[in-house]
This record gives C-alpha cells, sequence and structure tokens, in this order.
C-alpha cells in the first residue's frame, strides 16, 4: 500500500500560506478590540484533569472531549473542547474581587466528532467573558462585541437570533414536569416537533398548560414576538414573564446603541439549554449553514470552582469567521528577493526594508530556484543609486 502518512484525520486541517497569514491578522485585530473594550487576553492550557473540563450539566461537552490518562499522575485528562469553562477558572482563582471581570481568549480547541454540517474538529475559539454582573447592561455589552467582532470581520449582512432558556425552564416547572420529561420535551421543543409535542403533553399536563408549551413553537419573528409571548404566556407563572422581560430588556439596551442591527426572536430556539441560565443568542449569515458566533448567560459555572459568579459571554470559530467575511488589507505583503551577495551595502538595505516591516528573503548560496520560483514578486537589484526594490521580470 502506498505511503499515505500526509492524510490528516477528518475534520482535522492545516492551513497554509496565505491563509495562514490572514487568519493571524484577523487574530491580532480582535484581540486589540477586545482591549479597547477592556477585555484581558488569557491563555488557559491545551489539556486539564477531566473533572476541571467538564462542568455544569452538558452531555454534549463530555461527548466532544477528548479523553486520556495521564502519564504522570495516572487521573484522566481530556483536550479542551471549549475554552469556556476555562476562563470560569481563572476568574475564580485568579480575581479575587466582586467587581467585574473582563477575560478574552482565543486558540484552537478539539473535538472528538465533528458537528451536523461534518465541519471542523479543531475550531479556532474567539471569545469574551464578563464576570460579575448579573443584568441587561452586561448581556448587551456581550451582544455589541458580537456585533463589533463581526463587522471587524467583514460580515455586514447578518442577524441575530435571541431566546430565553428560562421561559422553556420555567413554563415545564410551572406544568409538573419533572427532569427527564422535561428533556423530552425539550429534544421535540428544538426540532419543532408540534404533533409530537402534543400527544406527548396530553395526559401529562393540564390543557392550559399544554396550550402555553406548544405555543413556543410559533413564538418566533420580530420584536412583535415579545408582545405576542406576554399574552400567549400570561398564566405561566412569574418566572417565564420575568425571564420575557429580561429578554426584552437586553433586545431594548443592544438597539440603542446599534439601530439598525437585526433582532430575530425565537423563544424555541434554546442553544446551550443544558448549562445556559439567561439569555441565549447567536449570530447567523446568509449562506452559511451554521450559526457564526453563539453565546448567552451562563451564572452557575463557576460554582464547581468555589465561585458561582453571574457570566455571560460569547465564542466563535475564527475561521469559520474569516470564511463568511469579506475582509480587505489582510492580504499578505509580497516578499522581495535578496540575491546571495556579501556586499554590506545590500545588508544595510535588508536591514532598512526589514524595519519598515517588508518582508525580505535572503537567498542562499548554491540553493535551486529563483524569485519567481520561490514566490517572490520583487527583488533587491543593483543600480547606480545602490540596492533598489524593482519588480521581478
Amino acid at each position: 500500500m502506498k505511503d499515505q502518512r500526509w492524510i490528516l484525520p477528518e475534520g482535522i486541517e492545516e492551513v497554509a500560506p496565505p491563509r495562514a497569514h490572514e487568519l493571524e491578522m484577523l487574530r491580532r485585530e480582535l484581540v486589540d478590540l477586545y482591549a479597547t473594550w477592556g477585555y484581558r487576553l488569557i491563555m488557559p492550557p491545551m489539556v486539564e484533569y477531566l473533572e476541571s473540563l467538564l462542568v455544569g450539566s452538558a452531555s454534549d461537552l463530555n461527548l466532544d472531549t477528548v479523553k486520556f490518562v495521564d502519564q504522570v499522575s495516572g487521573r484522566m485528562m481530556g483536550i479542551r473542547a471549549d475554552m469556556t469553562p476555562q476562563a470560569a477558572r481563572i476568574d475564580a482563582h485568579h480575581f479575587h474581587t466582586d467587581a467585574p471581570v473582563r477575560l478574552c481568549y482565543l486558540g484552537t480547541v478539539l473535538h472528538a466528532r465533528p458537528d451536523a454540517f461534518g465541519g471542523t474538529r479543531s475550531p479556532l475559539q474567539v471569545g469574551c467573558e464578563l464576570y460579575g454582573h448579573d443584568g441587561a447592561e452586561s448581556d448587551a455589552e456581550i451582544i455589541a462585541l458580537v456585533l463589533a467582532t463581526l463587522r471587524t470581520t467583514g460580515i455586514a449582512d447578518f442577524w441575530i437570533d435571541l431566546g430565553h432558556v428560562g421561559v422553556f425552564r420555567e413554563l415545564a416547572s410551572h406544568a409538573g414536569l419533572d427532569r427527564r420529561a422535561e428533556e423530552t420535551l425539550f429534544d421535540m421543543l428544538q426540532r419543532k416537533a408540534r404533533p409530537e409535542m402534543a400527544e406527548y403533553l396530553a395526559g401529562r399536563v393540564s390543557a392550559r398548560n399544554a396550550q402555553m408549551l406548544l405555543a413556543l413553537v410559533e413564538l418566533n419573528g420580530d420584536a412583535s414576538v415579545l408582545d405576542d409571548a406576554a399574552t400567549a404566556l400570561a398564566d405561566a407563572g412569574d418566572g417565564a414573564l420575568a425571564a420575557l422581560a429580561e429578554l426584552r430588556a437586553v433586545a431594548t439596551t443592544v438597539m440603542q446603541d446599534n439601530p439598525d442591527v437585526n433582532l430575530h426572536f425565537d423563544l424555541a430556539e434554546l442553544r446551550g439549554y443544558q448549562y445556559q441560565t439567561g439569555v441565549v443568542y447567536a449570530a447567523f449569515v446568509p449562506g452559511v449553514g451554521r450559526e457564526v458566533a453563539r453565546g448567552g448567560r451562563y451564572n452557575e459555572i463557576g460554582s464547581v470552582f468555589g465561585r458561582a459568579r453571574p457570566a455571560t459571554g460569547f465564542s466563535a470559530d475564527l475561521k469559520t469567521l474569516l470564511i463568511a467575511g469579506s475582509r480587505a488589507g489582510a492580504v499578505e505583503k509580497s516578499t522581495i528577493y535578496a540575491p546571495a551577495d556579501s556586499d554590506p551595502q545590500l545588508r544595510q538595505r535588508i536591514v532598512e526594508l526589514r524595519a519598515a516591516g517588508e518582508p525580505v528573503l535572503r537567498a542562499l548560496p548554491g540553493q535551486h530556484g529563483g524569485a519567481l520560483e520561490i514566490g517572490c514578486t520583487r527583488e533587491l537589484k543593483r543600480g547606480g543609486d545602490g540596492w533598489q526594490v524593482v519588480h521581478v521580470s
């Protein structure tokens, strides 16, 4: 059999020039952007003990995590599938304050399985987290950062899908459903399988509770959906109505600074339901078959680290953002070819060009291939005025 050691595992890809340069330039821009908002960069480790990575009750994170035995301690370790739990641990153990803490991160994560779209298993995850404040203003700040991230990436046409896990959770509790029944119904709701939901609820809950749970399937659209929901769920109890009020407050705050943003509301689309505790949202771009960013409030995630602070944040895959966006100015500079010449003036000219930000490739004595073969479109040539940069002819 022919040697195929060059083949990569399914869903694992490498990035070559010029795409790698484009990703790196975008990474730098986003880290600088977040710094202007007061978000400080963290660099969590690629691997940790398993119990530190698998926080909350999200089974998806467990299935997505690649696990192995640490040869030093004998304990189970995992390669991070999501950097959000790591950020929560850093907040809990590095910042001993009740004041808000803002953190950002950018690094590779690894998924044990591809997503439903057969995409990458090694996303370059970028995200921001805000700890220590529980209110519409902090949720709106994170959503505003999502908008700034999309615009920096060159994505102009997008919409934000908004929901609140508390609406369904409070409705299920109000109807008297136990945890198992709630999870079963949640799965049906995500598929918007209304007839299946109606059959499942019949005889389990009152007719009015069933009516309100079924209404979630249809409660999606523009801001008028919130008024429709307030009417349809009028008997849902204080918890569900409070969740609707929170959702409205976040949307209003977002619109104050971003009046042109396209907000869509969907009370049945509950991403991250297993560990989110409040408002949830995702950004979508026409023509892209999946969300390009997602986030929400998850106030309980830090409890396993001894500090259950209020928390809200978002994350995205930098590779997906770059594909969805249309950026200008991130093109890799053409390299200048310098001949293998020991002239001191040439050496000085190379130093000057590199100090000015110009990429200069110096040829090696006896090498194969000239400027064009190496990919250089410019070269240094000696003239009457010394060494000058000219286009390769």
